[in-house]
């Protein structure tokens, strides 16, 4: 099973989600079945570190995101990874313009699985650090919300 988490520039939300999901798949019996990445929908930061504050606000709670550098979402990963998961409703639509529609079944909003009442992860690169702890609020719920569908779809 291969997952892709999805945002516009690959420095903020999308690594967090990474490294949240990392680190909460390393503590079950799925890790070796699940391959996993983030991307942005835009080029703007390709091959940069994430951004600094979501770099700090991950590493408070204890997570690792210094190694990652953002790329943007290339043709090849609408085949290769069986779900691709946008932050928000604009990256969605994004992604169903670029890929052909015999993928659009794989393209779903990252919040579908939790329980949270919001549909979308804002972006929080123009807020506070508030923004940033608010990301990893919801990404740390809906990442084991991710691992219990992955569990259930990966049963055989």
């Amino acid at each position: 099973m291969r997952v892709l988490f999805v945002c516009l520039g690959n420095i903020c939300r999308s690594p967090t989600a990474e490294a949240v999901f990392r680190a909460r798949l390393d503590s079950t019996d799925l890790a070796a079945q699940v391959q996993f990445d983030s991307a942005g929908t835009a080029g703007y930061h390709a091959g940069e570190a994430p951004d600094r504050r979501a770099t700090e606000s991950a590493q408070r709670r204890g997570y690792d995101m210094r190694h990652l550098r953002a790329r943007q979402v290339r043709d090849e990963d609408f085949e290769v990874y069986d779900l691709i998961l946008a932050m928000d409703r604009n990256n969605l639509a994004d992604l169903r313009r670029r890929a052909d529609s015999r993928f659009h079944h794989k393209l779903k909003l990252f919040l579908e699985f939790t329980t949270a009442p919001a549909l979308e992860v804002p972006d929080p690169y123009y807020g506070g650090p508030e923004g940033f702890d608010h990301v990893l609020d919801l990404v740390e719920s809906t990442s084991d919300g991710l691992i219990r569908h992955l569990r259930e779809r990966l049963a055989p």
